[in-house]
């Protein structure tokens, strides 16, 4: 996890420590609990609190929507990441994973999805529907505001 203005190294350490205990009871809870956007959002928030660059994250589900792996993808600058639709199936392929969400973060502060974003996410669930790989949700975090999320305004 990296640091900003926002959170010092030391809270950094905690929240990384806490994404990485709530991802493990996650995994082992046995409970579909991921598709519950709220929780989904709140592990989200966890785990990309403190970015000062735009990450894209995927966590990565069996077809009983429990997590299987949360991966960093790819990082970026402090406005924009490149995503390779190729990269992102392969990991998802690599989990045997059946569904995905998909989380990037906008340290400007704005949740709003933009126009490259839409067609992004698009892509990829036209992409990896041929893999027969079904894409939840896809969320965006930044500081100060409410995590957007594409299933929940209809964009999913």
């Amino acid at each position: 996890m990296n640091t900003n203005a926002i959170f010092s190294p030391a809270e950094c350490r905690v929240l990384e420590r806490a994404a990485r205990l709530m991802e493990r009871g996650i995994k082992y809870a046995g409970a579909p609990i991921l598709s519950d956007p709220t929780a989904v959002r709140r592990l989200l928030e966890v785990r990309m609190a403190g970015l000062a660059h735009e990450e894209f994250h995927a966590l990565l589900l069996d077809s009983r929507n429990r997590l299987v792996e949360a991966v960093t993808l790819f990082k970026g600058t402090l406005s924009q990441t490149v995503v390779y639709p190729r990269e992102v199936a392969r990991a998802a392929l690599a989990a045997n994973a059946a569904a995905v969400i998909f989380a990037h973060n906008h340290p400007s502060g704005l949740a709003e999805p933009s126009h490259a974003d839409r067609a992004l996410t698009d892509a990829l669930k036209r992409g990896l529907a041929t893999l027969d790989i079904q894409v939840l949700d896809h969320f965006i975090v930044a500081p100060g505001a409410r995590t957007y999320s594409f299933a929940e305004n209809g964009l999913i």
